[in-house]
């Protein structure tokens, strides 16, 4: 992901301003000349993008730690005229400021280009993230577990029933029972690395019980960690990102649940490392003779002291079950 290079601010940084001045120089050069870098006489981080004649005046008081007001600047080197001032208000923000400075450099040089636009984009994408900058990197198996879902959700849903409606299905980062949710049909994803068969975790013994109305498939998603591996996490987000570019509200509904599942554009680029091959994928329908263990199977109900029940799934025997093994064979 672009960023503006810390350097940016080490140099700024040599000289700081008095009073009301701003210590400035161009964010992003190599990318474009609209996008100025800047520190105040207080040491807070400024972007400042040149408006044209016409393009609207902004403001935004909505992201914690962050503010966007139109100020008349004369700058030296940079021109006088009308500024989108985005000002960091958090030091421990500055690394996502930097990201979201290189995103905005990147947008304002590709038309149309309008600046208000771009920074309202790239600040509402990244509202919804801010809570989540100081988490740390998604564990290994949380990483596939959020790449199989989705996956599921755009190669195989998604053609099913439009991209708006594939989103507004996917509850299990809000807790859901199972990872994906309608009237008539639940689906429960699960991704797996395993070589010598296809062996899936289940977290507790309500994960595949069906829905009080209507069914409930499961998705293996099988795949293999490579460098020459085609697909990575953020790979995969941007590609559903690019399926909901004409859906604002979804796109915002993507970007809540992502950010519910613990997901950050903080680590992209740590995201980008793990390469992955997609070796089988399979949905399965989940019947009496599904391999699981379910609350049912107990005649006297769970055992006194039970708190949690943790196994392993192995689907190698239950082809039959399998009602499509790849998404064109998928019917809703």
């Amino acid at each position: 992901m672009n960023a503006i290079a810390p350097e940016v601010w080490l140099r700024l940084a040599h000289e700081r301003p008095i009073g009301d001045a701003l210590q400035a120089r161009l964010a992003a050069p190599e990318i474009t000349q609209r996008l100025v870098a800047a520190l105040d006489s207080e040491g807070k981080r400024h972007l400042l993008v040149r408006l044209n004649v016409n393009e609207a005046a902004a403001e935004d008081k909505l992201s914690r730690g962050i503010d966007v007001t139109t100020r008349n600047l004369a700058m030296h080197e940079h021109g006088e005229g009308r500024y989108l001032d985005i000002t960091c208000h958090d030091a421990a923000g500055h690394d996502a400021f930097n990201l979201i400075g290189g995103e905005i450099a990147m947008q304002l040089n590709a038309p149309p280009n309008n600046a208000p636009k771009v920074v309202a984009q790239v600040l509402t994408k990244w509202r919804r993230f801010w809570g989540q900058l100081m988490r740390p990197i998604l564990p290994r198996e949380q990483q596939l577990g959020l790449f199989a879902e989705l996956w599921f959700l755009s190669v195989w849903l998604a053609p099913q029933v439009g991209p708006v409606e594939a989103v507004s299905r996917w509850r299990g980062p809000f807790g859901a029972r199972h990872d994906f949710e309608s009237q008539v049909l639940s689906v429960e994803v699960k991704a797996t690395t395993a070589n010598r068969a296809i062996i899936h975790h289940i977290n507790g013994l309500e994960q595949l019980v069906p829905p009080e109305h209507g069914a409930l498939q499961f998705f293996s998603l099988r795949l293999h960690e490579e460098g020459g591996g085609a697909n990575t996490l953020s790979i995969l987000v941007a590609k559903c990102r690019a399926l909901l570019e004409t859906h604002a509200e979804a796109a915002i509904a993507f970007d809540n649940a992502l950010a519910e599942a613990g997901y950050s554009p903080m680590h992209e680029s740590d995201y980008d490392t793990i390469h992955l091959r997609i070796v089988e994928e399979a949905l399965y329908r989940v019947v009496d003779n599904f391999p699981r263990i379910t609350p049912a199977m107990f005649k006297d109900g769970v055992p006194s002291g039970i708190e949690s029940v943790k196994y392993e799934i192995n689907l190698a025997g239950s082809s039959h079950l399998i009602i499509a093994a790849a998404p064109a064979d998928m019917q809703l």
